[in-house]
């Protein structure tokens, strides 16, 4: 499963890229309206962070399909072939995927609450569809569930399209999806280093090194020796 960084915050995403093994960003407009700064200033900015490799995803904002392949052209051209446009699944949303998938534009299907919605946007031929785990569950369904049976019907559609799973509020969350085989999940940066964070792994070390330090030396490695 890939793993990319839902958040627009230049400064986490420099520290999630230095100590995790990410493979991308996931922006969003309230994101980026979070940093208060231009869209194309922090998001060339991330670019420059993740590189031309790393997958960038920007939505586009516009309400009609016209406007949103115009706005993917434009997306593309700013920050490269590698970055992927958010389309949400509407009507005007699907009419949009359909004419960026005949341009080769990359693209994935987001705003998911349903099933249908992700199956329709892998038919389009999404590269991605972006189910919102935490936010189906707080309208009182089972975000991780629905996320699975979307999985499960583009599996057994045979499509192309995987799922990029979004809004997460805890790290077994994405550890649900992952044991599923989803193909990716974009988490918030605390999320991120809760993967790793136990007493017990701390607690660990510290006798580790304890022990180590009461036989060499305050303060010595094996580089020391």
């Amino acid at each position: 499963m890939k793993l990319c960084i839902d958040d627009a915050n230049v400064e986490r995403i420099r520290h999630i890229y230095a100590y995790f093994p990410v493979d991308g960003v996931s922006t969003n407009p309230s994101i980026l309206a979070k940093t208060g700064r231009t869209p194309y200033e922090v998001l060339k900015e991330i670019r420059s962070i993740i590189g031309e490799e790393g997958e960038l995803f920007v939505q586009a904002t516009a309400q009609k399909a016209e406007a949103m392949v115009e706005e993917a052209h434009r997306i593309v051209k700013e920050l490269g072939e590698t970055t992927l446009v958010k389309v949400p699944c509407t009507p005007e949303g699907f009419k949009a995927m359909k004419g960026l998938h005949e341009e080769g534009i990359r693209f994935i299907g987001t705003a998911i609450y349903t099933t249908m919605q992700g199956w329709l946007a892998a038919k389009c031929g999404a590269e991605y569809v972006a189910p919102y785990v935490n936010r189906i569950d707080n309208m009182g369904f089972d975000g991780i569930q629905v996320s699975k049976d979307i999985h499960d019907a583009i599996s057994g559609s045979g499509f192309d399209s995987g799922l990029l799973a979004a809004s997460f509020k805890n790290s077994q969350q994405v550890l649900e999806l992952a044991k599923y085989g989803v193909k990716a999940a974009t988490v918030a940066p605390d999320i991120i280093e809760g993967l790793v964070k136990n007493a017990a792994i701390d607690a660990a070390i510290r006798t580790f090194t304890e022990d180590f330090e009461g036989l060499c030396g305050k303060g010595k490695t094996m580089a020391d020796l």
